[in-house]
């Protein structure tokens, strides 16, 4: 395999991860919690970009272990390498594409735990003053009134921020891995690349689309993207194998 392969892979993998954060399970999670919790923009877009780094973090130690694995094989499969790469990219393409014609062609993450009891947290500080033309006084207690719901925003970012955090971290990039594969003949130094493709396409995307829709693009209409995820997915990585078979020296 040659170093002009290097183009098509790289590519590949930078559609891969873009369109992979590209669909709503992404960044529609931000703008819910964004909302929910009162954030800035700068703070949302911080919190993205953190939960996008630990997605990427999870899927270059699961790629380094493909390549890893690659590596050691390389010494005994010699030069079919490229040619049985390719082969599996075709298997994992086809493999996706058939989980779309099944119906399956989302890919779905976590639920967010801390959504449902909090959306009426915000209800509950306001009326207390029911008491028409009674005039209790509170004495020393008055100030914890106000203490407790700061206390209880302040917990509630926390595992905000957690949930989101834990949401993509542990959720990897399942369909970059095969990309991975194609880059095993240019060693540690081609997964270095990749690495810093999926991260730039993974980050980039996250962070634009939750600004978009912060800004009040709401019709951004890529739920029709996470349904045909797969198939989209499959054909890039078959495209990708007949690449790597064809233009394997």
């Amino acid at each position: 395999m040659n170093l002009s392969m290097l183009v098509p892979i790289a590519t590949t993998g930078f559609m891969v991860a873009f369109l992979h954060a590209a669909i709503p399970t992404h960044w529609l999670p931000f703008v819910l919690a964004s909302r929910g919790q009162g954030w800035g923009r700068g703070k949302t877009l911080a919190v993205t970009a953190l939960a996008g780094l630990g997605h990427v973090v999870f899927t270059a130690f699961l790629g380094a272990l493909v390549v890893w694995f690659g590596i050691e094989t390389s010494r005994w499969t010699g030069g079919i390498l490229p040619l049985l790469a390719g082969g599996v990219l075709i298997l994992f393409g086809g493999y996706y594409i058939a989980r779309q014609l099944r119906g399956q062609g989302g890919h779905h993450h976590w639920q967010l735990p801390w959504r449902r009891g909090h959306d009426h947290a915000h209800d509950h500080p306001h009326d207390h003053s029911h008491d028409h033309g009674h005039d209790h006084d509170h004495g020393p207690h008055q100030p914890h009134a106000h203490a407790a719901p700061v206390a209880t925003a302040r917990r509630s970012d926390t595992a905000a921020i957690l949930s989101l955090l834990a949401l993509l971290t542990f959720s990897p990039c399942e369909g970059f891995l095969p990309v991975y594969l194609s880059g095993i003949a240019y060693g540690w130094a081609g997964f270095v690349l990749l690495s810093t493709i999926l991260g730039a396409a993974t980050v980039a995307g996250m962070m634009l689309f939750t600004a978009l829709t912060l800004a009040g693009l709401e019709r951004l209409r890529l739920a029709a993207l996470e349904r045909y995820e797969s198939g989209i997915l499959g054909g890039l990585l078959c495209l990708l194998g007949v690449i790597v078979i064809v233009l394997n020296p």
